[in-house]
C-alpha cells in the first residue's frame, strides 16, 4: 500500500490539531507519547491503493516495527511528520485541560497478559519509543534476526554500534564489520568497526537456549557443554536475568546479544526491580521485532523515568538537564562506571549527539503530565523536534501535592524501596507505617485512592534537598547488586578470552575519554587567554 504525503494549508491543519469551535472536526489529543486519534495521520496520508494491514496487524513485518504498512518505512516516522504538521506544544492551558481529562489508569495497573496490539490502549500506543534510523542500516539488522531459528518474540539493538555518541574513532578492531554482507553499517558507523549490541526477548528461555545451541554452539562458552537446562538456570537466576554472548559474527557484522525472558523484561520494565534493561529502554535504542506486552510495559517504564527525574531537577530546567538525568539513572550505581573501564563522560555524550532522539521518547509524554511543560517560544516553530541545536527550556509545579502524586506513582518495587527509606528518616513507628501502605497498597480496588499520594507522599515530596539524596540512594542500591553480579556472571557466560577483550576496549574507551576532556579543557584554557591577551 503505497502512501503519499498531503499537504494541508495552515488553517485547516490548526483546526484538524486543535479542533474548530462550532464545527464537528475532532481535536486530535496527545496521549503519553502517541496521538490519541487516527484522524491526524488519515489528514496526511492518503492510501495509494484501496485495503491494507491495520497499525496493529501481527504479522512478521509489522511486528517487526510496529506495521511497516507495506512501506518500507517504520510507522514512527509518519507520526514524526504528522507531529512535525504543526507546534507540538500547546499552552499551559490547553496541556493542563487535556491532561486532567485523560486521566487512564494504564500506568497505574498495567495489564500485561495482553498478547496482541489491538489490546492497547489504542492503536498508536507507543510509537514514540521507535526510532527512525536508516532504513539499509535497519534492514541489516533485521536481517541478523532472520538468522536464529530459535523463536525471538521481542527485540532491540542499542549503544553506540547503532547510534553516535560521539565523534572520536573506536578503538575497536574495524576488519569485523568491514566485511558485513550490508555495506551500510560500516557506512552508517563513520567506518569504525563498533561491536553492535543487541537484546532478545523470548518467551521459553531453556527452549530456546536449546534450539540456539544446536545451530549456534560457537556462540557460547563452555557453559553451553553443561545443556540449555543449566543455561538457563545461569540466565534466570544469576544477576539481571540476562545471558549474553558477546562477540559473535553474524552475517559477517560484529555483535553482542543478550537473550531474556519476556516476563523478567516486563517485571523490571513495570516495577524497577533490578533496572538493569529497563535503564536501557530509557535511552533512544532501536525496536526490530516488537511485542505488545512489552511496548506496554516500556511505556510506563519510560513514564516512570520522567517523573523519577522530575523530582531529581529544580523548577526550571533545560532539555539537555532533563535528558542528562533520565539517562545518568541508568549508570547510578554500575560498578564500572567507578572503575576505568567506561568513559566518564558517557551520559552526556549519548544526550548531545541523540537530542532530537529523546525528544522523540519523552516531549510528547511530557505534554500529557499536569505539572510540567515547555516555556520556551522556540517550540512553536514546526521543525524543532528534529533541531539538535534547540535546547528548549521547561517549567515544573514544585506543588507538594502534584509532586506526591509522583511519589506515589513510581514503579512499585523503586517506590517500596523509598518508602522503607522515609519511613527510617521521619522515625515512623513500624504499626503506623505497615498500615498506611496497605490503605495506598496497589492491590487496592479504589482507583483514585490508589492514583493520588496521601500525606505521607506530599510530606516525601516536600522534602526537596533530602528527596534528591535519596531517590539517588534508591537508585544506587537498586542497580548495585544486579549490574555488579550480571557482570561477574559475564566472566563466564563469555568466556575468558572474549571477556578480557571486551575489558580492553572498554578501557581503552576510557582512556579516549579523558583525552577528549584534557583536549577541551585545553582549548578552553587558550581561549580564555587569548580574550585576555585582547582586552589588555
Amino acid at each position: 500500500m503505497a502512501l503519499r504525503r498531503i499537504w494541508i494549508p495552515g488553517p485547516l491543519r490548526s483546526q484538524l490539531i486543535h479542533g474548530s469551535a462550532g464545527r464537528s472536526a475532532p481535536a486530535i489529543e496527545w496521549q503519553y507519547g502517541v496521538l490519541n486519534s487516527s484522524a491526524l495521520g488519515r489528514s496526511f496520508y492518503a492510501s495509494g491503493a484501496s485495503g491494507g494491514s491495520s497499525p496493529q496487524s501481527t504479522n512478521e513485518d509489522s511486528h517487526s516495527d510496529h506495521s511497516k504498512n507495506n512501506t518500507g518505512s517504520s510507522p514512527s516516522s509518519s507520526s514524526s511528520q504528522a507531529s512535525q504538521s504543526s507546534s507540538p506544544v500547546p499552552s499551559q492551558r490547553q496541556r493542563s485541560s487535556r491532561a486532567s481529562s485523560q486521566l487512564t489508569d494504564w500506568d497505574e495497573d498495567p495489564n500485561l497478559n495482553i498478547d496482541a496490539f489491538s489490546q492497547l490502549p489504542h492503536s498508536n500506543f507507543g510509537v514514540n519509543q521507535h526510532m527512525v534510523i536508516n532504513d539499509e542500516f535497519k534492514e541489516a539488522l533485521r536481517q541478523v534476526l532472520w538468522q536464529f531459528r530459535a523463536p525471538i518474540r521481542y527485540a532491540f539493538a542499542y549503544g553506540s554500534g547503532v547510534f553516535a555518541q560521539n565523534n572520536t574513532s573506536s578503538s575497536s578492531s574495524s576488519s569485523d564489520v568491514r566485511s558485513s554482507t550490508s555495506p551500510s553499517v560500516p557506512k552508517v558507523q563513520g567506518g569504525n568497526g563498533k561491536m553492535i549490541d543487541f537484546i532478545f526477548g523470548v518467551s521459553y528461555t531453556q527452549h530456546w537456549h536449546s534450539l540456539n545451541l544446536q545451530q549456534h554452539r560457537n556462540h557460547y562458552s563452555g557453559l553451553g557443554s553443561l545443556g540449555s537446562a543449566f543455561v538457563s538456570r545461569v540466565q534466570d537466576r544469576w544477576g539481571a536475568g540476562v545471558y549474553f554472548n558477546p562477540y559473535i559474527t553474524v552475517n559477517g557484522t560484529l555483535l553482542k546479544y543478550g537473550v531474556v525472558n519476556l516476563d523478567t523484561l516486563c517485571k523490571d520494565l513495570s516495577e524497577w526491580d533490578t533496572l538493569y534493561l529497563a535503564g536501557r529502554l530509557q535511552k533512544p535504542v532501536k525496536i526490530l521485532r516488537d511485542d505488545p506486552r512489552v511496548r506496554l510495559a516500556n511505556q510506563v517504564n519510560l513514564l516512570s523515568a520522567l517523573r523519577t527525574a522530575l523530582l531529581l531537577l529544580p523548577p526550571s530546567f533545560t532539555e539537555t538537564e532533563l535528558y542528562n538525568t533520565i539517562a545518568s539513572i541508568s549508570y547510578m550505581g554500575d560498578p564500572r562506571m567507578s572503575f576505568p573501564t567506561e568513559n566518564q563522560n558517557k551520559v552526556a555524550n549519548i544526550v548531545t549527539n541523540q537530542l532530537p532522539n529523546f525528544r522523540r521518547l519523552y516531549a510528547p509524554l511530557i505534554e500529557n503530565l499536569p505539572n510540567v511543560y515547555f516555556n520556551d517560544p522556540r517550540c512553536s516553530d514546526p521543525s524543532w523536534a528534529d533541531d539538535p541545536t534547540t535546547d528548549a527550556l521547561l517549567v515544573q509545579d514544585m506543588d507538594p501535592v502534584k509532586r506526591g502524586n509522583m511519589v506515589r506513582r513510581l514503579p512499585k518495587s523503586f517506590r517500596q524501596k523509598l518508602y522503607f527509606q522515609y519511613q527510617s528518616k521521619f522515625q515512623i513507628p513500624q504499626l503506623e507505617f505497615d498500615k498506611m501502605l496497605e490503605e495506598s497498597s496497589d492491590e487496592d480496588s479504589t482507583r483514585i485512592k490508589r492514583s493520588q499520594g496521601g500525606r505521607f507522599e506530599q510530606r516525601v515530596a516536600g522534602d526537596q534537598a533530602g528527596l534528591v539524596r535519596e531517590v539517588k540512594g534508591v537508585i544506587r542500591r537498586t542497580i548495585g547488586w544486579p549490574s555488579t553480579s550480571q557482570s561477574i556472571k559475564g566472566l563466564f557466560t563469555g568466556g575468558f578470552a572474549r571477556t578480557w577483550r571486551y575489558l580492553s576496549e572498554k578501557l581503552q574507551k576510557y582512556k579516549d575519554g579523558r583525552a577528549n576532556v584534557s583536549k577541551e579543557t585545553g582549548k578552553k584554557k587558550s581561549g580564555s587567554k587569548d580574550e585576555k591577551s585582547k582586552d589588555e
